[in-house]
């Protein structure tokens, strides 16, 4: 148990510094230095430091928002097996509670965009509620499969010990289809390029970050935060995908989680710096590959397993 919470402390702290990777890779791409490794820190420690503004015509429910999603994002990391290691909490069913929860950080998220009154902050959260429902259909799919496989609903059973090399020995090369849908729904959950760009500052092609518009001070760290450790799980779930070797040596498995995880933003960065931002009315299309990949997957896996 000491082990869990201290790996997901780690995974907090260690977040922003990977999201930071991102932005190294896209400056490489442009042939420019980029900002340090620790910008992320620097930048939450300044938005800290400051006060939050809170506009007269705004509720409780404008507070609410930075706090449950921040919230939501460190509960569902409770519930991530880190490099095979068992999370601090787990149970059978634990998939959907986490389906749940990441619904209700986004719920609380676009009620605070609505709570404004602000009609690009509108506009924002009517993407931010659109496209992510594709998504959770794509994840159910990928949960028919997982459930097919191992006849568990929790992530320890799909991810701990050698959860993930006996996924690879069941499913073999349908997998591949689950790992390119999960790593489409990190592209859209998270508000990357081609589904949204996070450097933009167009109002009218912006999803996420015209959402968080009129937050400020603690408010804004505890969105980034929150979008930090969000990133993070689904970069985790993608690693343990793609590398589920156990090597049997605790700092070794870690080691090569980290390395993994390293890999997959460095990938994210990849796609931002070579591919463009699609129209609106092209991304759902885009977000609909995960699914279609998930279903050939989990059809393929039926027809194998009968």
């Amino acid at each position: 148990m000491i082990d869990s919470i201290l790996l997901w402390l780690t995974a907090i702290l260690t977040a922003p510094f990977f999201s930071a990777v991102i932005l190294k890779v896209k400056a490489f791409f442009a042939g420019k230095k980029g900002p340090p490794l620790l910008i992320n820190y620097y930048t939450l420690i300044k938005l800290l430091k400051k006060g939050s503004v809170y506009s007269t015509s705004t509720t409780v429910m404008f507070q609410l928002g930075p706090v449950v999603s921040c919230a939501s994002a460190l509960t569902v990391l409770l519930f991530l097996p880190i490099a095979g290691h068992s999370p601090v909490f787990s149970f059978n069913g634990d998939v959907i509670l986490i389906l749940y929860l990441m619904g209700l950080g986004r719920f609380f998220t676009i009620a605070a965009a609505m709570d404004t009154a602000s009609p690009f902050e509108g506009m924002g959260a009517a993407r931010e509620a659109y496209f992510p429902i594709i998504c959770e259909a794509a994840m159910f799919m990928i949960l028919i499969f997982f459930y097919r496989m191992t006849g568990e609903l929790s992530l320890s059973a799909y991810f701990a010990g050698t959860g993930s090399f006996a996924l690879w020995q069941l499913a073999g090369a349908p997998l591949l289809f689950i790992i390119i849908a999960f790593f489409i729904i990190l592209l859209t959950e998270n508000s990357r390029v081609p589904v949204d760009d996070p450097a933009t500052h167009l109002e009218l092609t912006m999803i996420h970050e015209v959402m968080v518009l009129d937050h400020s001070g603690p408010d804004f760290a505890l969105i980034e935060l929150g979008s930090f450790c969000k990133l993070f799980f689904y970069a985790a779930i993608t690693t343990q995908l793609m590398l589920p070797f156990d090597t049997g040596i605790a700092g070794l498995g870690l080691a090569v989680f980290f390395a993994g995880l390293i890999i997959v933003y460095m990938v994210v960065g990849a796609v931002e710096s070579a591919i463009a931002r699609y129209r609106m009315d092209k991304v759902p299309q885009f977000v609909l590959i995960s699914f279609a990949l998930a279903f050939f997957a989990t059809i393929i896996t039926l027809e194998l397993i009968t």
